[in-house]
């Protein structure tokens, strides 16, 4: 106990102890203004998710009371499985009650020993994870570099030919905000016969034609594509989308599905009635793109450092995490919630205000978010 007492006396020194927000309902704190949260579209309160949720809270209770294969499939499940499927143009979707555990599945799984898995560098936690968990051998190539990893491919195919291999890629990157580079990964997989393997967690619901993801200008780039509901969709759990096969096979053998209670019935109903609104929100989307480029424009004046990400992810780096965390709690006492993002989560001297936007924000409140970053800024 002495050990971990000191390890979280250093993370406190190091300005890297991370501890919750307490969030009241919306009514008893109007004036917080929520620039750190994944609900890109503001489903998350929309009257016919809500309705959906509460209607079949009724019919169903408000848990699933098992996992998907005692006897907490609904028809709901079922319903949302065929409807992901039909939506993503995959022949088949699995409802997970995460995005880390549909990832663990899906490389624990897909992924076995003897093969190789080729991952960006800057994939989420739970990819890394997963891939840890599939015993398969782990390279990592540079961020979105795609030369890197032709030349890891190559020289891998010239010593062991007959070896299956896996691309993995975040679709849209989750502390930075940038795209995967889509074409180049989809020509080196079918150049090495590698499976590609997206988790468009960021990217599904809020770009490419009717929200169907960071990938869908370019085709199905994807064999394999994992997303969230719990971002764009405004509710909770996740899904895997790939062939027949593929989803088969982790029905079987995916302990992470196995071996969880299933979604609750009112999650996924709301998630149905979520996912008909994304199909219809063009003008949600083109709200939430208004509302980046305004606040783009806004942060190019007052001269903040922010990335070149065009998604509803805008990271404003200040390398130092005293300095995050002290930005961050500036704006906390305006009554605007950023939140400040430090090592490991990301790499050492890139500490960062993770800023999200919302269909849902303002003008208005995108420009007092400005006027309180440029106050930080002066002092």
């Amino acid at each position: 106990m002495a050990k971990i007492e000191q390890q979280l006396t250093d993370l406190r020194k190091q300005h890297r102890y991370r501890q919750r927000e307490v969030m009241l309902p919306a009514e008893e704190s109007p004036d917080l203004l929520n620039f750190a949260e994944n609900d890109y579209l503001g489903l998350r309160r929309h009257p016919q998710v809500i309705a959906a949720c509460i209607e079949a809270s009724r019919k169903y209770g408000v848990g699933s009371g098992a996992s998907a294969l005692i006897s907490g499939y609904s028809h709901e499940h079922q319903q949302l499985e065929l409807e992901l499927a039909d939506f993503l143009g995959y022949e088949k979707a699995l409802l997970f009650s995460s995005g880390y555990l549909a990832n663990l599945a899906v490389l624990s799984s897909l992924c076995q020993r003897g093969e190789r898995i080729y991952t960006d560098k800057l994939n989420h936690a739970s990819l890394i994870d997963g891939a840890r968990l599939s015993r398969a051998e782990v390279r990592r190539y540079r961020h979105a570099d795609t030369d890197s990893l032709a030349q890891m491919l190559e020289k891998d195919t010239a010593s062991s030919p007959l070896e299956q291999r896996y691309i993995l890629s975040d679709g849209v990157f989750s502390m930075d905000g940038d795209i995967a580079p889509y074409p180049a990964l989809r020509q080196l997989a079918d150049q090495y016969a590698a499976t590609l393997i997206i988790d468009d967690a960021h990217g599904v619901g809020i770009t490419g034609p009717q929200g169907r993801g960071s990938w869908a200008e370019y085709g199905q780039v994807a064999d394999v594509l994992i997303g969230t509901l719990g971002k764009a969709f405004g509710t909770q759990g996740a899904y895997v989308a790939g062939s027949e096969q593929q989803i088969d096979w982790l029905l079987q053998t995916g302990r992470s599905y196995i071996y969880t209670t299933a979604l609750a019935p009112p999650i996924v109903a709301a998630s149905r009635a979520s996912l008909r609104l994304i199909r219809a929100g063009d003008k949600l989307r083109t709200k939430l793109a208004d509302n980046i480029n305004y606040f783009r424009l806004g942060a190019e004046q007052l001269g903040l450092k922010i990335g070149s990400s065009k998604t509803a992810i805008q990271p404003l780096i200040l390398a130092q995490e005293e300095r995050a965390l002290r930005w961050s709690q500036s704006l906390k006492q305006s009554g605007i919630l950023v939140g400040a993002i430090r090592p490991p989560t990301v790499a050492e001297g890139s500490s960062r205000l993770r800023i999200t936007f919302s269909a849902a924000h303002s003008y208005q409140q995108i420009d007092k978010l400005l006027e309180g970053l440029g106050e930080c800024g002066i002092n």
